[in-house]
């Protein structure tokens, strides 16, 4: 399994265990606010590489 395989079924059942414990309003702002505040938390420059590298991927 490749890295970015385990990351996303890390997060899926993190997601599942937020939405058992926690209402389902308190899990969706948890799974939205976490990377919203990470990408905040980014320098300008390092911004505008996060973007390009998305960009690019996307016409793969």
């Amino acid at each position: 399994m490749s890295k970015n395989a385990k990351i996303a079924a890390g997060g899926v059942a993190a997601g599942i265990v937020l939405l058992i414990w926690l209402p389902w309003w308190a899990a969706l702002l948890i799974v939205l606010g976490v990377p919203a505040a990470a990408y905040l938390t980014l320098d300008p420059s390092q911004r505008r590489r996060l973007r390009r590298v998305g960009r690019k991927e996307l016409g793969r």
